[in-house]
């Protein structure tokens, strides 16, 4: 990927993310006030906005564009799912179900790869990326707060 294009989404993200940063959960998570029905919330909606955007970028492994960025080495579904089985036990799937907000994004994923796949190269280098820059502090916050032992509940920050 071009620098210029990871300037161009960073910049492009930047009001978003200090908004993100700004969320009550987000506040309290990044003081290590970590509340464990709301963290397994959030594993929830993140197993279905992951598993739309890996399913869409599996469907367009080939494109021109698409085929560039696509290594299935930094797929989350599964840690996700091995979060979710830590967290709600091994019916997991009986108990989770997206929010609003995750089907909208979901929603978003899907219109974007029928009509502009190439879009799908946005949403995952700010996932990814953002998953592999922060996602280490995050995983030691959320093992602090929550008192996890090391692999449990975050295997999604393994990567």
């Amino acid at each position: 990927m071009s620098t210029n294009l990871a300037t161009k989404l960073r910049e492009g993200t930047k009001k978003s993310h200090t908004m993100a940063e700004n969320v009550g959960f987000v506040k309290c998570f990044l003081k290590g006030t970590v509340e464990k029905t709301s963290y397994r919330k959030l594993v929830s909606n993140l197993y279905f906005v992951y598993s739309a955007m890996e399913e869409e970028m599996e469907r367009h492994r080939e494109h021109p564009i698409l085929s560039k960025i696509y290594f299935q080495e930094l797929n989350r579904k599964k840690t996700l799912e091995q979060d979710l089985c830590y967290y709600f036990g091994s019916n997991w799937q009986e108990k989770v179900v997206p929010s609003v907000a995750a089907k909208e994004y979901v929603q978003r994923i899907k219109d974007i790869s029928e009509k502009q796949p190439e879009l799908l190269v946005a949403h995952s280098y700010t996932r990814y990326l953002g998953d592999l820059s922060g996602g280490q502090i995050l995983k030691k916050i959320a093992q602090r707060g929550m008192n996890l032992s090391d692999g449990q509940g975050t295997a999604f920050y393994e990567f």
